[in-house]
């Protein structure tokens, strides 16, 4: 394929955040009744913590929110400028500004839209011996409106598109935009992928999460979601391969393609499940003293399956690309990468 082709390839849709990021210690989890290796929105209860993070811990701040964490590392895997574009809600801001010269410097064609009166979202992060939990104060975020999707120049970037990823955190926004997406990508043969992202997302957002399943060609999620999954949907197993297999075998909106449900599980084996059979992938192990933090691990493991998606290549091609850009990413802070992947 010439670059041309690529023009665009990839579009997301989700809630752009800053991660406010620093290595806590176990007093302020219990303080604010937080769980490692955990997402949750924030509650009033934790409002207070993201001042105290910047008071007591050494914060960073980085571009994040799950999504475009995944497209921003398509694109750096891809190395062709354009090849991916975002869309999602930020805030009139310095944050919101940091946000769109970030994306921008990585070659993703962001399209936001901007809200005038709530601060950008961010995404408290914090890190106990290299595990993270995520507490997500969606502000601006949460104000995305399916009117600007439909708008002409956003929605060319929907039609210009053949691969669509939307985590499951955008479920909780906008799912009228969800079902525009989803419902363009059956119509026209391409390929719609989303995130289980969180167990709250399974338990709590599992109306409308079941009416976006039908039209998954790819559903990735980690070991913790899928057994929340399968709990919420009264399988009576923890088995994390049959889960994948019946996931994998729920109802399709169109047969164009088979479903195929790819769970990672940490430092084990990836577990992939189409066609009724089950195959898993090891990771690359990583000594544990090379683990910075798992925080965007996760959404480096799908952008790196994607930007080998996008190719054409096969499912273990795909797989060996996302176990290559998550292993970049837990040896440094945040959902970050060198200049130029190495993979080859």
């Amino acid at each position: 394929m010439a670059s041309s082709d690529f023009d665009g390839i990839l579009l997301g849709m989700g809630n752009p955040l800053l991660d406010v990021s620093a290595v806590v210690d176990q007093e302020f989890l219990d303080k604010y009744d937080i769980k490692l290796n955990n997402a949750i929105l924030a509650e009033d209860k934790h409002l207070p913590m993201y001042d105290e993070m910047s008071q007591k811990f050494n914060v960073e701040y980085i571009a994040g929110g799950a999504t475009q964490n995944s497209i921003k590392v398509a694109q750096w895997m891809l190395q062709i400028p354009g090849a991916t574009s975002y869309m999602g809600s930020i805030g009139k801001d310095k944050y919101g500004e940091a946000m769109k010269k970030d994306a921008t410097a990585a070659g993703v064609n962001v399209h936001y839209y901007e809200d005038e009166s709530t601060p950008t979202g961010t995404c408290g992060v914090c890190v106990l011996g290299g595990e993270r939990s995520l507490i997500a104060n969606l502000s601006a975020a949460n104000c995305y409106k399916v009117e600007h999707l439909k708008k002409p120049e956003n929605w060319a970037l929907v039609e210009k598109a053949k691969f669509y990823y939307i985590a499951g955190f955008f479920l909780t926004v906008s799912p009228e935009s969800i079902q525009l997406v989803r419902e363009h990508a059956a119509a026209n043969n391409k390929v719609f992928t989303m995130n289980l992202s969180a167990p709250f997302i399974c338990e709590f957002f599992k109306d409308v999460q079941e009416k976006c399943i039908p039209y998954m060609d790819y559903i990735f999620g980690n070991e913790t979601e899928a057994r929340t999954f399968s709990r919420v949907h009264g399988w009576e197993t923890d088995d994390v391969e049959q889960i994948a297999i019946k996931m994998s075998q729920l109802p399709k909106a169109t047969g164009t393609y088979k479903r195929t449900t790819v769970i990672t599980q940490g430092a084990d084996p990836v577990v992939v499940a189409e066609d009724g059979k089950v195959k898993k992938y090891p990771v690359i192990a990583l000594p544990k003293e090379k683990l910075v933090d798992t925080n965007g691990a996760g959404d480096a493991f799908v952008g790196g399956f994607l930007s080998q998606l996008v190719h054409g290549k096969g499912i273990e091609e795909c797989v060996r690309a996302g176990c290559y850009a998550s292993n970049v990413v837990i040896q440094r802070s945040g959902c970050t990468y060198p200049e130029k992947p190495d993979f080859n």
